[in-house]
């Protein structure tokens, strides 16, 4: 196995050379070490699919339980992972630095923090509160002296902000000045608005997430995305075909849905141990 160190120091290299990769989302070992098999050179948790897997809604688990999923998936692959960290499980900069600390901990290659407080009432930090918040990851990063990538990821989009995209701009503009390695923006649906967030992001990477169907990995390219995710896409998928076959079975008696099952002995040959 490599060494945190190593793994680290290829997700950098990853985000430094010209052209696109693309990072799916495992939601536990089995998927990590699939996703890991097909050749994708870096990986990255999803707090969805994390949360699905334990019963649970989106954003619905402790920093806990996160942190020993962050930790376990990346023991279980030598392909450097990203944290989904959500907004970092904490409010307060001086929270989020420790916050930040346990991450890194975990062996995490980068991590994400998002300006989503998950409060109905007030859903975003301000975008003083959301830099100080950056700030703190920042410091808490170059403390340990790691090369951990730090993701500054705006949810202004996908949550719904009255300012919409403008604001998701303004936003990613003081995250860049914070410290953020890579930007990120959920949502964006047309070209002309990633292609307005690379413009933006001038030396820093973009980060772009693709849950349905719309872009391609080389029209993302073409707009210079460095970086692609698919967030909870592929546990949702996994979930879809779980969700028909079991109603098939509980509505109409029939098992017609395991025609398309993966074969128990691909399985086995995936997740045997490896001989050496």
């Amino acid at each position: 196995m490599l060494t945190d160190a190593q793994k680290r120091a290829r997700f950098a290299e990853l985000h430094q050379g010209p052209g696109c990769f693309v990072m799916p989302n495992p939601w536990d070992i089995g998927s990590t070490k699939y996703l890991a098999s097909l050749g994708f050179k870096a990986l990255a948790t999803t707090s969805a699919g994390m949360a699905f897997a334990a019963g649970r809604p989106d954003n619905g688990v402790t920093r806990a339980y996160a942190l020993g999923h962050i930790g376990e998936l990346a023991a279980a692959t030598d392909l450097p992972l990203n944290a989904d960290y959500e907004a970092g499980f904490a409010a307060a900069p001086d929270d989020v630095y420790e916050s930040a600390r346990l991450c890194i901990a975990t062996g995490a290659a980068g991590f994400s923090i998002e300006d989503y407080t998950g409060d109905r009432q007030a859903p975003f930090f301000s975008p003083a509160e959301a830099v100080e918040r950056l700030r703190a990851a920042r410091a808490a990063i170059n403390a340990t002296g790691e090369r951990v990538l730090l993701t500054a990821r705006s949810e202004v989009i996908w949550a719904g902000h009255s300012g919409g995209f403008q604001e998701a701009l303004r936003r990613l503009g003081a995250y860049a000045q914070a410290g953020a390695d890579v930007l990120f923006a959920p949502g964006l649906r047309k070209a002309e608005e990633v292609a307005e967030v690379v413009r933006l992001a001038g030396a820093l990477p973009v980060n772009v997430v693709v849950g349905a169907p719309g872009f391609t990995v080389r029209q993302l390219e073409d707009l210079g995305v460095r970086r692609i995710s698919v967030g909870a896409g592929l546990a949702r998928a996994a979930w879809g075909g779980f969700m028909r076959a079991a109603r098939d079975i509980a509505e109409h008696g029939r098992f017609d849905s395991f025609a398309d099952a993966a074969p128990a002995g691909e399985l086995n040959g995936l997740f045997a141990p490896d001989p050496r």
